[in-house]
């Protein structure tokens, strides 16, 4: 009884080490989610301006541009995976994968070769294990990005929408990321990035009661696409990574929390376990003392007979 009782001493001690980790990574998490979510807030206005400005200056021309322009029979499409480089986040970078092999089943449904870019280690264990084909990744930077990461992760995409399809390029660009929506709400998301949707932006607009403003081009519109393209593209998926890192902060204090929680139970429940296993070994010691002592009295009494 005795070896049971330090069995469950050890096990309390191992879990009680374990809470001690998932709350200080819970705490951790919690207090760099106010700091992403500044940097989302901060990041909103200027990608929606310019979404604003592109569209305004689409509207106005009717030059054909990557930027605005659907190819009637496109043949290749490119996705961005945005996932974690960490674990310990729960479903978060599993749900961002599962989001992205949908939109890989409707793309080749619809007859289009899809080339995958992807973010986050999670993201490139996934495809390697599969022995999957990935187009370029980006790793290291997930819970804290940069601007310059986005503009990194830009540049081969842009040359890739600019380019011929024959030659390698593609027609379309879609990004999967997870969207913030509240402390305890994240959603994976896909958006087609290229060629901006005009029609969809329009109604947004409408909606809001917002009017496009008019241009003058100087020197061409489409000199002005040129210049807005990766400014576009990059403010996309700047905004997406900003999502992306508040989400897993998120999803990482959610989970831990949840695992600090199961600790506390568990420590409760092997804590209970161990008083029983003490109050058996008192009760066995109490019962072998008063049956010694019942055996040597019964062989006092023979003997004084």
């Amino acid at each position: 009884m005795g070896a049971q009782l330090r069995v469950y001493k050890r096990r309390i001690q191992a879990v009680t080490a374990t809470k001690k980790i998932t709350k200080a990574m819970e705490m951790i998490a919690a207090s760099r989610i106010v700091k992403a979510q500044r940097r989302v807030a901060a990041s909103m206005p200027y990608a929606t301006e310019l979404t604003r400005a592109v569209t305004a200056v689409a509207t106005g021309s009717t030059t054909k541009h990557p930027l605005t322009t659907e190819i009637e029979a496109p043949t290749r499409a490119a996705v961005l995976l945005v996932t974690s480089d960490r674990g310990l986040a729960g479903g978060y970078s599993s749900n961002a994968i599962k989001a992205a092999e949908r939109l890989r089943e409707r793309l080749a449904g619809e007859g289009k070769e899809v080339d995958t870019y992807i973010v986050g280690r999670k993201g490139v264990a996934y495809y390697n294990f599969r022995e999957r084909k990935v187009a370029e990744s980006w790793t290291g930077f997930t819970d804290s990005p940069s601007y310059g990461d986005a503009k990194n992760i830009a540049a081969p995409l842009i040359e890739a929408i600019q380019t011929e399809t024959a030659e390698g390029g593609v027609d379309e660009l879609h990004i999967v990321f997870t969207e913030f929506v509240s402390m305890m709400t994240q959603n994976p998301v896909e958006n087609r990035m290229l060629p901006l949707s005009l029609d969809e932006v329009a109604d947004e607009n409408s909606k809001k009661g917002e009017i496009l403003p008019l241009f003058d081009f100087e020197p061409s519109a489409e000199d002005v696409l040129d210049a807005l393209l990766p400014r576009y593209v990059e403010s996309r998926i700047y905004n997406a990574l900003l999502q992306a890192a508040a989400s897993e902060h998120a999803a990482r204090r959610r989970a831990m929390k949840s695992a600090t929680d199961n600790a506390g139970d568990l420590i409760k429940s092997l804590s209970r376990l161990a008083n029983a296993a003490r109050q058996a070994e008192i009760t066995q010691e109490i019962s072998e003392i008063v049956g010694g002592a019942s055996a040597l009295a019964d062989a006092t009494a023979g003997s004084d007979k």
